[in-house]
């Protein structure tokens, strides 16, 4: 009895967008037992609609949309959708890169769930989607400054909010530091020790002598 293999089926799914779709799939590749396409910006929609109605493939649900920053890039972004076919028991993985003024096409024509998916990497990359029905921040606070993802966003943020007490309100204030960062040299403990523990200059001392001991 055959056994079935998820990476082959994988193989022979990518190979088959390749050659069905060889406009849409800029390449394919199993990285992790994971199947990744890469597509283009213009073409993402046709990707996802022909990934969600082709019988090969029937990828129905769309599990997530997400994002990863690579800021020494041109096109620093690359906006993830990892779709899922029940159909077929099979995930796939399809990536387009962006920068940070160049919209992508929303996809929630095609699959409903990327409308609040989209959201939240507009809010935490910044990454505009195009034809977006209601693209608005939905993790962080209304006039919250910058996209908190990004790999240069600062640890501390922009501003800082509180209670004052003499307005009733909740006020922002540039963030303002109590003292500088402490600064780690991240030694492990066993390399950095040192040389002489304390306690451990009683083993340079001579044994104190027992009572009556040298007594004739």
């Amino acid at each position: 009895m055959a056994t079935y293999d998820p990476r082959s089926a994988l193989k022979d799914l990518g190979d088959y967008l390749e050659g069905a779709r060889s406009l849409d799939v800029m390449r394919s590749e199993l990285i992790r037992g994971q199947l990744v396409v890469w597509t283009s910006r213009d073409r993402l929609l046709d990707l996802l609609t022909f990934l969600r109605d082709d019988p090969n493939s029937l990828f129905k649900q769309l599990v997530d949309v997400t994002c990863v920053d690579y800021p020494s890039r041109p096109e620093r972004f690359e906006v993830v959708y990892n779709l899922l076919s029940l159909k077929h028991n099979l995930r796939l993985r399809v990536k387009v890169a962006t920068d940070e003024d160049t919209a992508v096409p929303s996809a929630w024509s095609v699959f409903k769930s990327a409308n609040w998916f989209e959201r939240e990497v507009w809010d935490l990359y910044g990454v505009f989607f195009s034809d977006h029905p209601d693209l608005r921040r939905i993790l962080t606070d209304y006039g919250f400054e910058g996209h908190p993802l990004r790999k240069d966003f600062p640890l501390t943020g922009y501003v800082e909010v509180r209670y004052d007490e003499d307005q009733k309100r909740v006020v922002y204030e540039p963030v303002k530091l109590v003292q500088e960062f402490r600064n780690f040299d991240f030694v492990s403990p066993w390399e950095g020790m040192l040389q002489q523990l304390p306690g451990d200059e009683k083993a340079e001392q001579p044994a104190p002598k027992a009572a009556g001991e040298g007594k004739a």
